[in-house]
């Protein structure tokens, strides 16, 4: 993979595109990466029903907005791919919650 480029630096739209496409590497490999976390998170609930912990899910959205807005993206953008990515997680996590426990049981 060719060395990271600034917008600015690029000379064809060729380079435009290969700069984009390893940005989009990097954020699915830090998507599975979160994926890896949210399963491990798991571990540390006591029943199917705090998977979903809905409070922290407000919460994390809020945040998300927070940050979009600070780096001049738009917010509706970023809350509405967190919440799908999330909702997705939450499904993921609680087949590995209930799966795991009945392993141990």
């Amino acid at each position: 993979m060719s060395r990271n480029k600034l917008p600015d630096e690029c000379s064809s739209l060729t380079e435009v595109r290969a700069e984009i496409d390893r940005i989009d590497h990097a954020i699915i490999g830090l998507i599975g990466e979160r994926r890896d976390y949210v399963l491990a998170a798991a571990r540390y609930k006591l029943s199917s029903e705090a998977v979903a912990a809905p409070e922290r899910f407000a919460a994390m959205l809020k945040a998300r907005r927070e940050w979009a807005e600070a780096a001049g993206v738009n917010a509706d953008v970023i809350e509405n791919l967190y919440r799908d990515l999330v909702e997705h997680f939450i499904a993921e996590e609680r087949a590995h919650w209930e799966s795991t426990d009945k392993e141990q049981a």
